[in-house]
């Protein structure tokens, strides 16, 4: 039986496992957490009415959302951890061109679902905390909590049998076989799948790889609320760089800040809780009543590329060794997709991914010496 090592257990790692067929590998998978973004998010899955121009993005979005439907019937995954509740969308103007991108985007994508445009007041029925505007809703919109995600797929591997190492670890390649090495084991391993983030550029380093990676830094707010009906209520994109994430048991989620200089550190911050609360003020009904309650942070390190956009795939001078990063801050919806993807191909041999991304040549790059 071969074997094969995922470094790096978040959306693409820990879905990649849960899909492998065990009967047909050895399944080991690494992962130390530290600072990973899927554990730290609370993602809306939403990508329909992005203003981003890159074609094939846009198609590994739509299709990572569409791929949900599966995932959470597969899965066995429950709306405590994934809630297709809606989205409202606020905008100071040009609601009704964006409603009219929803119409044409939902002939290829149907899981939009019913697209409306709200008045003031049923926007604050919708969501109450909100401010009365009026907004674009569509119904086809979800949360997904990251860290409940990860929970309930880590059980499910176990259950496979696909071993979870919680080290960091070291890699090489020696007489065909891959090295994986933590402080007190080694593995070996036929086929290696790093999907670590912005930690595949660290791994990638002493093989001799230059990557197009960045890390950036991305922190959350949670509000500790007495609003239970909260898990119903659908999530918010504000005309600003903050999102309104309702969740279970009262929580309500202020996010994400992108942090480029802070890259790697994880401690919270107060400008991030001065950045994320003042951006979404006005769009609240009373503000102060939500910040009178207290709060946590999730704090996580995402990977970048320089044009915003994931890879994934085997490097071409070595078909043994895969790569999936860069996803940015829609990994949530993007990632579960792309560990599907490459389970697939393990599985079946089944490998058409051209329209998602270029090629990985345009991310990863022998160093010249």
């Amino acid at each position: 039986m071969q074997k094969i090592a995922i470094i790096g257990g978040g959306a693409i790692g820990i879905t990649l496992a849960n899909y492998l067929d065990t009967t047909k590998y050895d399944v080991t998978l690494f992962d130390d957490e530290s600072g990973q973004a899927t554990k730290a998010s609370a993602g809306i899955i939403s990508p329909w009415l992005s203003k981003r121009r890159n074609k094939r993005w846009y198609r590994l979005a739509r299709d990572g959302a569409a791929f949900f439907q599966k995932l959470v019937s597969d899965m066995k995954i429950s709306e405590k951890i994934y809630a297709k509740n809606g989205t409202i969308l606020l905008r100071k103007n040009g609601l009704q061109d964006l409603a009219n991108l929803a119409e044409q985007r939902k002939k290829d994508a149907p899981e939009i679902g019913e697209i409306n445009l709200l008045s003031a007041k049923q926007t604050a029925d919708k969501l109450p905390l909100l401010a009365p505007q009026e907004s674009l809703y569509i119904s086809g919109g979800a949360r997904l909590d990251g860290l409940l995600y990860l929970n309930h797929m880590k059980k499910l591997a176990k259950q496979k049998q696909v071993h979870l190492v919680q080290e960091k670890v070291t890699i090489n390649k020696k007489n065909n076989l891959w090295q994986i090495k933590t402080k007190a084991q080694q593995f070996l391993a036929d086929y290696i799948i790093l999907a670590a983030g912005p930690n595949c550029k660290t791994l990638l380093d002493p093989l001799g790889y230059q990557v197009d990676l960045r890390p950036q830094k991305g922190q959350l707010i949670v509000f500790k609320t007495q609003q239970g009906q909260s898990k119903q209520w659908p999530v918010t994109m504000l005309d600003n760089e903050a999102d309104l994430i309702p969740a279970n048991d009262g929580q309500m989620i202020i996010g994400a800040t992108h942090e480029d200089e802070a890259q790697w550190d994880l401690q919270p911050t107060s400008a991030a809780f001065e950045k994320l609360t003042s951006n979404s003020k006005d769009f609240l009904q009373t503000p102060e009543k939500l910040l009178e309650n207290s709060f946590t942070y999730r704090v996580g390190t995402r990977a970048y590329t320089s044009d915003f956009a994931p890879f994934f795939g085997s490097l071409p001078n070595d078909p043994t060794l895969f790569v999936a990063s860069g996803l940015g801050s829609s990994g949530l919806t993007t990632g579960p997709y792309i560990g599907y993807l490459l389970a697939e191909y393990f599985n079946k041999g089944n490998w058409s991914t051209e329209d998602y991304q270029k090629t990985l040549d345009n991310y990863i790059q022998p160093r010249s010496f």
